[in-house]
């Protein structure tokens, strides 16, 4: 163990991201989003929709796991999930949010805060209309955060679903199923730089505005 700390402590490499100033990005932070979302798609990052979603829970302790950024409105971004999941149940006891997306590619980082609530279940039932029918049926099948006996368990889950809609087009949302809007109050983009002096640039509502700022590295 010690060896694996050591030479983890050893690990070093240099930042040559290109620079990023108040001047250079957009003035609308989610037209900068998702040119960097973009940007992601373009340079081949594997899963560029990829984000870790950070909540506390009612026992005031955080958890973080990743998802999938699914949709964006004027003022926030859309993902979907089970309702009765450790993250859903943590945003019925706390609404307030943080987001992070890293692509190492890139050397870049965005850094968001909002607050969670849930969309239409008519919304949630048209997104979950075009999803593949396997994931319609895992979605069903699986009891989000659950504890299960054992793989077996989940697979027969499948099956019997699987076999109860055989013959079934795109099949319904579960109510306990859908989509939360994460309305937006603050970004930050960061790009590493060489010498470990990186740009962050911070967004910030004010005034129904939006704020720049530079940050210290």
């Amino acid at each position: 163990m010690d060896e694996i700390v050591n030479y983890l402590n050893s690990v070093r490499r240099e930042y040559a991201g290109q620079e990023l100033t108040k001047d250079s990005v957009a003035k609308n932070p989610f037209k900068q989003l998702y040119s960097w979302i973009e940007d992601a798609v373009n340079a081949q990052v594997t899963d560029p929709a990829a984000m870790i979603l950070s909540t506390v829970g009612s026992d005031n302790k955080p958890s973080a796991r990743t998802v999938l950024i699914r949709g964006q409105e004027e003022n926030g971004i859309t993902f979907f999930t089970n309702y009765d999941s450790k993250k859903g149940q943590d945003l019925v006891s706390n609404p307030y949010v943080a987001i992070t997306f890293f692509w190492v590619e890139l050397d870049r980082q965005i850094l968001i805060t909002g607050r969670a609530e849930k969309i239409s279940y008519e919304a949630s039932q048209k997104y979950f209309s075009n999803r593949p029918k396997e994931s319609q049926i895992s979605a069903i099948a699986s009891n989000q955060s659950g504890i299960v006996e054992n793989r077996k368990s989940l697979e027969d889950a499948y099956a019997a679903i699987e076999e109860k809609y055989k013959d079934v087009g795109p099949l319904p949302c579960p109510e306990n199923w859908g989509g939360f809007l994460v309305v937006i109050d603050s970004f930050e983009f960061w790009q590493g730089r060489p010498s470990r002096l990186h740009d962050r640039i911070r967004y910030t509502k004010e005034n129904n505005h939006w704020k720049l700022d530079r940050l210290a590295p």
